[in-house]
């Protein structure tokens, strides 16, 4: 048996890899933490009523009900937003368009040179613009209402570039303001 295979991987310095597996210490947490306006004393209406009110304030701010649980008292929407004029954020530097690339360097397949004007980014007029993704989660229990809401940056690819939690205190206080702004429903008897 030779052994000078790994006694050359050892001098060139190539990582040797060996070792156990372990579990993480602690559970992941959302950065930044949701704002202390996402979570509220619940008023005097029922629980469908406080859902009936998230989910009319929800898409009054343009977001699409996805599912909702009257057991649970959940409200699960999300909304997507076009970022326009993002196209070239995430693009790298060789990508190339219909009629060419950027600056005359190789393109895929040879060189290509030149500049797409006027045809929708020469992707047969897809948008090549990022795209915001966010997911809200609204759970109205019998005493307190909270909100967790979720951002997800995507590129034309459905490449993600960014996650974060965006459960911040504008967003909440205006849901809340909105909701409490509408009627309570009577109970039917």
């Amino acid at each position: 048996m030779r052994h000078w295979p790994l006694s050359l991987m050892l001098v060139v310095g190539l990582p040797v890899l060996a070792g156990c597996q372990t579990s993480p210490s602690t559970l992941p947490v959302a950065e930044p933490a949701p704002s202390a306006e996402c979570r509220w004393s619940s008023d005097t209406a029922s629980v469908r009523d406080r859902m009936r009110r998230a989910m009319t304030a929800l898409e009054a701010e343009g977001f699409t009900v996805r599912d909702t649980d009257p057991v649970l008292g959940l409200v699960s929407a999300e909304r997507a937003r076009i970022l326009h004029g993002s196209a070239g954020l995430y693009d790298t530097w060789e990508r190339t368009s219909l009629f060419g690339g950027y600056g005359g360097f190789g393109g895929r397949g040879g060189f290509s040179g030149g500049i797409s004007v006027g045809l929708g980014g020469g992707y047969g007029g897809v948008s090549r613009d990022a795209t915001r993704l966010e997911r809200v989660s609204l759970v109205a229990a019998e005493e307190v209402t909270r909100v967790s809401r979720d951002s997800q940056l995507i590129d034309w690819r459905g490449e993600v570039h960014e996650t974060r939690s965006a459960s911040d205190a504008d967003f909440c206080r205006r849901l809340r303001e909105a909701m409490q702004a509408m009627p309570v429903e009577e109970a039917s008897s």
